[in-house]
């Protein structure tokens, strides 16, 4: 069993992707990159497929079919994708050194431990404590001059 109880998906075509037309799919495409990543929608909890459906005029068949065909993922891997690529920036920040992991977690948008140190290993291989101790290079403190 793999670390964190990560299990690969099946690819299945649904009939409905090809419902919809590729010139509706790329217009839909720019439109869902615009909230999600330019408006960062990826940080709100709350914000779901269903909520993007009506905040672009059309129903969550076509969402889920335009990031399933346009980005090869479902819903919930498109936004978790955004939030790693935040939370692997904020991680390396020396603004943010102090920040605890579920601190960072929360800033990016998930609900809870478990789903941030999932997703990030699914995608990064290796947990976010472990990346941060790879990739942020520690100032050594400096020695008091004694007189």
């Amino acid at each position: 069993m793999a670390k964190y109880n990560i299990t690969e998906r099946k690819e299945k075509e649904a009939a409905y992707r090809t419902l919809v037309s590729p010139t509706l799919m790329d217009e839909l495409k720019e439109k869902i990159l615009n909230v999600i990543v330019m408006q960062k929608k990826y940080k709100d909890k709350t914000y779901s497929a269903k909520r993007l459906a009506e905040d672009l005029g059309t129903n969550t068949r076509y969402i889920s079919a335009v990031v399933n065909v346009k980005f090869h993922m479902n819903y919930t891997s498109f936004i978790n994708k955004y939030r790693i690529e935040e939370a692997m920036s904020i991680l390396v920040d020396k603004r943010y050194q102090d920040l605890r992991i579920e601190e960072v977690s929360d800033m990016v948008g998930f609900s809870n431990r478990q789903s941030f140190y999932a997703s990030f290993y699914k995608i990064m291989g290796i947990t976010p404590k472990e990346y941060k101790v790879q990739h942020v290079v520690r100032q050594p403190k400096s020695k008091k001059k004694s007189k």
